[in-house]
């Protein structure tokens, strides 16, 4: 009877822990939901990019759709053509699965890396971290994206590509809502 007693004990606590990692994986998705609508800032790119280097101006929109089920974020250089075979235009998904808030990058270079989120302790900053790719790796594909909320209109990106030959690109977006 008494351990009977301790299974029930432990399974409860399970339960009770993988509720709370739902509910946090929730806030947070809530919370990236609030960034819905369309923002401008400079980019900067360690090592210079020619392409989107520093000073560029670049637009994100984000956008809640599939009855509030995933959020869409769309990337493009401030002012180019809506031309996708010309220009480079990302789009990125981010959705819950089950415990984790995750994230589907729809990349130019031709794949698809996913990465899954993870909390600051102060609730302000998601950072994803690199899960797996499907797709053409011969141009590199993105490895690690940081999103952090100044305040309700204004936020922070932080992309990292991983290139061929193991070398690392970092793209820092400073956003304000337009």
């Amino acid at each position: 009877m008494k351990s009977t007693r301790i299974v029930m004990s432990v399974v409860l606590l399970s339960l009770s822990t993988m509720a709370f990692a739902q509910s946090d994986a929730q806030k947070s998705f809530d919370k990236m939901k609030t960034l819905a609508g369309v923002w401008q800032g400079s980019v900067t790119t360690t090592p210079p990019a020619a392409e989107m280097g520093n000073g560029s101006v670049v637009q994100v929109s984000m956008r809640v759709t599939s009855r509030g089920n995933s959020l869409v974020h769309e990337m493009s250089a401030a002012g180019t053509p809506d031309d996708p075979t010309k220009n480079d235009h990302p789009v990125t998904m981010f959705y819950l699965d089950n415990d984790r808030l995750l994230l589907t990058h729809y990349c130019d270079a031709g794949n698809r890396p996913r990465m899954a989120a993870r909390t600051s302790p102060d609730g302000k900053t998601l950072e994803f971290d690199f899960l797996d790719v499907a797709g053409n790796l011969e141009y590199g594909h993105m490895q690690h994206a940081v999103f952090t909320q100044v305040d309700a209109n204004h936020h922070t990106e932080d992309w990292t590509f991983l290139m061929p030959g193991d070398k690392l690109m970092h793209a820092h977006m400073d956003l304000q809502r337009k």
